[in-house]
């Protein structure tokens, strides 16, 4: 796998061996925009690799230093995300540069053969386990929501990357809508906790719990994105959360 040196001055030295993995979208216009703008010093945003849409891989930071693209962010009980993961910039617009349409623009099927290379080559040379490959959106709800519901984390989880459990049978649940309280939002609160989400329980189906619910949907159950808590919702964060249990 060939892979370009384009080298950024933003970094810094870790706290933690790396155990996470977090893909992004760039967001910006064009790969070259966006590639400028991580090696700019002034800008202070870098990650370790980019991945053009014809498949070019660029590494801006080494693996054994810290990139900084997680912001402010957790997952599992884990913050200063930076020092612990390497962060991933695929190249595409998504919601900040949509198609002319108003469709989010697709990822090109070169572009994810080296993700899914790149991917690969990173989980041999560290131990993440699949529960800590993330989307940005996974590990800051609050204010991201790249690399968006069009990214195949489905065809990733096929290739050993990421869980993806997917659906299941259908139960018996309530709506569960903003606003509400009681033991059931509690219960979908915990389960989302436990897998990962940076989520305080609090039995309230508060903004927080929207974000989260609405980040899950992103990445698991596109289909159902803005359905807040959904009988199929709950279901599948059931799932998940045994996925990431059984890990």
């Amino acid at each position: 796998m060939e892979i370009v040196a384009s080298p950024s001055p933003n970094f810094d030295e870790r706290k933690f061996p790396v155990d996470m993995l977090v893909l992004h979208y760039t967001g910006m216009e064009t790969g070259q925009a966006a590639l400028d703008r991580m090696r700019d010093p002034a800008a202070k945003v870098s990650a370790h690799y980019m991945i053009w849409e014809d498949g070019q891989i660029d590494q801006l930071v080494a693996e054994d230093k810290r990139a900084w693209h997680a912001g402010v962010s957790s997952w599992q009980g884990d913050e200063d995300l930076n020092s612990r993961s390497i962060g991933i910039e695929i190249v595409n617009g998504g919601h900040d540069v949509p198609l002319p349409d108003g469709s989010l623009p697709p990822y090109p099927a070169a572009q994810i053969g080296s993700v899914i290379g790149l991917c690969r080559a990173i989980l041999s040379r560290h131990g993440i386990p699949q529960s800590r490959i993330v989307a940005h959106s996974d590990i800051a709800p609050a204010r991201k929501i790249d690399p968006g519901e069009h990214f195949p984390w489905a065809h990733l989880a096929e290739a050993g990357i990421g869980l993806f459990p997917g659906t299941g049978p259908a139960v018996e649940a309530d709506l569960l809508l903003p606003g509400d309280t009681g033991p059931p939002v509690r219960t979908l609160q915990e389960s989302l906790a436990g897998i990962g989400y940076g989520l305080v329980v609090t039995g309230a189906f508060d903004e927080a719990t929207t974000q989260v619910v609405s980040a899950f949907q992103r990445r698991f159950l596109t289909s159902h994105l803005g359905r807040h808590g959904d009988p199929e919702t709950q279901a599948l964060v059931g799932r998940v959360l045994a996925a990431v249990r059984a890990v």
